[in-house]
């Protein structure tokens, strides 16, 4: 019987997982190509500046992640986990189909930018929905035993979704090659996006739901709404804002924006930056259980203060080394460095912040905050760094970050260790 109940909880995991990672693939493709299509789509003019719009485009769809994470939230505690994860990844096909078809600048004019606005915001409604239910549906799925470890996979997923994204423009940057991918081969990945996001959304509509879920069903709980959430739970939610501001932070400066500090700031190449991204993030994945593992023995708290100590310590120097680094190696080295440290965060943020809330309000109360925090400090991380070095002060984008993660690191060594105080074992 507990075999059977292992493999059940197994599958369903992997089945949530898999959707997941098409879900960040098609979120993350819009970064890892934008050198390519932010000519098609804006007017002619400085590299950096082209940059800066698409980078502002990249910001707005995080604008629309609070508005998917409250709608969809409260759409996955009152018609379960399994019905949010359906309708984000619809979402998420509609957005990428229109970055795939949508016309160029030189054809339909300023109708260009506009049409990929609309569909970023439909992808940020996307992702704001997606986080929450599927951090909330691997917490509940797993068992208390392997919480942090299963539910590191989110990560994993996410983490896989940009390999995937990079491992498609190296394919088209080594078959096609650079002129191919300025004209037309950068739409090939929002197309294949758009037909991968049709199979998870037939993968999905199979998935069992959560036990937690089939019991608030079952019970007189109240109904999950914002209102609910601020008068409720106020201290829950702000915990969540104030310990993932560094995390995310950190997470899109040596993720989304190293590809284009490599080649803007280091002197490499596309190409030669798209390895050493994929490369890195590659280790990076692998981690994300052995840390989510970790933290199940000794605590989420100890994991958590690693990375803030860590960031505090390690996040100027490294950038400092990264601009002068003119080695792929050690390159490599660098921005490993950086995402080892990161990994404190990214492998257990999920199931600390589902273990802080109930299972009435646990999609909710897990994905809004967060969206807040990502719209605010993730989001905008490109843009402030791009803007600052074209203001000529580069080096305070790097204190920037040094200092959030201060932040955060303050909020983690005064919150309760939430592996032992968890409200997803009183479900």
């Amino acid at each position: 019987m507990e075999e059977a109940q292992r493999g059940h909880r197994l599958r369903n995991i992997i089945g949530g997982s898999a959707g997941n990672l098409v879900e960040w693939y098609d979120w993350y493709v819009y970064s890892a190509f934008t050198l390519y299509f932010a000519p098609v789509f804006f007017p002619k003019g400085d590299r950096t500046a082209q940059l800066l719009s698409a980078a502002a485009v990249f910001a707005v769809g995080f604008v629309m992640r609070p508005v998917g994470a409250w709608v969809m939230g409260i759409y996955a505690d009152r018609h379960g986990r399994k019905a949010g994860l359906t309708l984000s990844v619809t979402l998420m096909c509609a957005g990428s189909l229109i970055i795939g078809l949508t016309p160029g600048f030189a054809s339909i004019g300023v109708l260009a930018p506009a049409m990929l606005l609309f569909a970023r915001m439909l992808q940020g409604l996307s992702v704001g929905g997606e986080y929450g239910a599927s951090a909330t549906y691997l917490s509940e799925m797993a068992g208390k035993r392997h919480r942090g470890f299963y539910s590191s996979f989110q990560y994993v997923t996410l983490i896989s979704g940009q390999l995937l994204a990079l491992a498609l423009l190296l394919t088209l940057q080594t078959g096609y090659g650079e002129d191919a991918l300025k004209n037309w081969a950068w739409r090939v990945p929002f197309l294949v996006g758009a037909v991968l996001a049709l199979f998870v959304f037939y993968l999905r509509r199979r998935l069992a739901e959560t036990e937690s879920f089939a019991k608030v069903r079952q019970s007189d709980a109240p109904r999950s709404s914002g209102m609910a959430l601020l008068r409720q739970h106020p201290r829950e939610a702000l915990l969540v804002v104030a310990l993932t501001a560094g995390g995310t932070l950190a997470f899109y400066a040596y993720t989304t924006y190293m590809q284009k500090f490599l080649v803007d700031t280091s002197g490499f190449s596309n190409a030669s930056a798209s390895r050493i991204t994929a490369g890195a993030l590659f280790v990076f994945m692998l981690l994300q259980p052995a840390v989510g593992a970790l933290s199940d023995r000794i605590g989420r708290k100890p994991v958590m203060i690693a990375f803030g100590v860590g960031g505090l310590l390690f996040t100027y120097p490294i950038f400092r080394a990264l601009e002068q680094v003119r080695d792929p190696f050690a390159a490599f080295a660098l921005v490993l460095a950086a995402l080892v440290i990161v990994s404190g965060y990214t492998a257990i943020n999920a199931v600390v912040k589902a273990e802080l809330f109930p299972a009435h309000i646990r999609a909710l109360g897990v994905a809004l905050p967060y969206a807040i925090a990502n719209t605010l400090f993730g989001g905008t991380a490109e843009y402030v760094a791009l803007w600052l070095k074209q203001a000529g002060v580069a080096s305070a984008f790097y204190w920037y970050v040094t200092v959030m993660i201060g932040l955060s690191l303050v909020v983690y060594l005064r919150m309760r260790d939430t592996a032992r105080d968890s409200l997803i074992a009183e479900d």
